[in-house]
């Protein structure tokens, strides 16, 4: 769940997302999963997905979390995984990685959104199919003699 979390926040834009494994060290979660953002409405957005996807994808509510959006850094507690979005000044600030520098990272890479693949994929062209020419009518008599 920690990578799927760094996926969907990754798609909303975030920015130096890390995965540190925890276990053994935290007595609360396993993983965290930490981001960057760079405005409030971005915060809004990383927080928005990994909730919709967590709850859709993974039938996951969050257990706890700050949500208070006035603080530029949110957690959402999922049992196994914590995640930290921050504004950029406050991870700097509150520098997490340094507190848990003894925690080992996760390598992940992100993967593409589900609708970005599809778009990606390459299709065969179909070509129109032949159109068929329409068989002449003859002329009526009453148009030939008037030709005539």
């Amino acid at each position: 769940m920690a990578k799927a979390a760094a996926n969907y926040a990754d798609d909303k834009k975030a920015e130096d997302i890390v995965i540190m494994d925890v276990r053994g060290i935290s007595p609360v979660t396993d993983y965290f999963v930490i981001c960057s953002v760079t405005s409030m409405p971005q915060l809004r957005a990383v927080r928005d997905e990994i909730e919709y996807q967590f709850k859709t994808e993974h039938n996951a509510r969050p257990l706890a979390g700050d949500r208070n959006l006035e603080s530029l850094w949110l957690i959402l507690h999922y049992g196994d995984v914590m995640i930290h979005v921050f504004h950029k000044e406050k991870r700097d600030f509150y520098a997490l990685e340094d507190l848990w520098s003894d925690a080992p990272v996760v390598s992940w890479s992100p993967t593409l959104p589900a609708a970005a693949a599809a778009a990606k994929k390459v299709t065969a062209v179909k070509k129109a199919p032949a159109k068929k020419t329409a068989a002449k009518k003859a002329a009526s008599k009453k148009a030939t003699k008037k030709a005539k």
